[in-house]
């Protein structure tokens, strides 16, 4: 699974010109879903995600999670995470799961985050066409790669 992460003030996803998510200070994560990820990982993804330490504390350092500071999630899934464009023009998108199986482990990962206790966590529409708008802040922009991150 890959998840790029943007801490942000305020994010929200519409489908078809109606909102169908919307949080305030939190996460923003585009969740890609490759061939292979299993529980397992989403579990693993869902847990790094809600406690990196990237909100600021009283003292402007980076030391705080979603948890600490009570934020809110929003999780958009997105396959182009595992565009592959080494050769030619046009990406190939062959390590990304099958449409059942990512839609599956998204699922799973928002229920995850609900579990590890992240009070709101909204979502778009799973394969629909998103239009995603953020207020990123800082920019804080996080790029995690379980294949790196995660002993497999």
């Amino acid at each position: 699974m890959k998840a790029v992460l943007q801490r942000v003030s305020n994010a929200s996803v519409a489908v078809d010109g109606k909102i169908c998510g919307e949080i305030k200070q939190g996460l923003l994560v585009l969740l890609g879903v490759s061939c292979g990820d299993d529980e397992k990982t989403a579990d693993f993804l869902a847990d790094k995600c809600s406690k990196l330490r990237i909100f600021c504390d009283e003292n402007d350092k980076m030391n705080l999670s979603l948890l600490d500071i009570e934020g809110e999630m929003l999780v958009i899934s997105n396959f182009t995470l595992y565009a592959d464009s080494r050769k030619g023009k046009r990406p190939s998108y062959t390590e990304a799961a099958r449409p059942d199986e990512a839609n599956r482990l998204y699922e799973h990962f928002i229920s995850s985050v609900k579990k590890i206790g992240v009070k709101k966590v909204e979502s778009g529409v799973f394969g629909a066409d998103m239009k995603v708008s953020l207020l990123n802040d800082g920019p804080v922009t996080i790029i995690l790669d379980t294949d790196i991150i995660m002993a497999k």
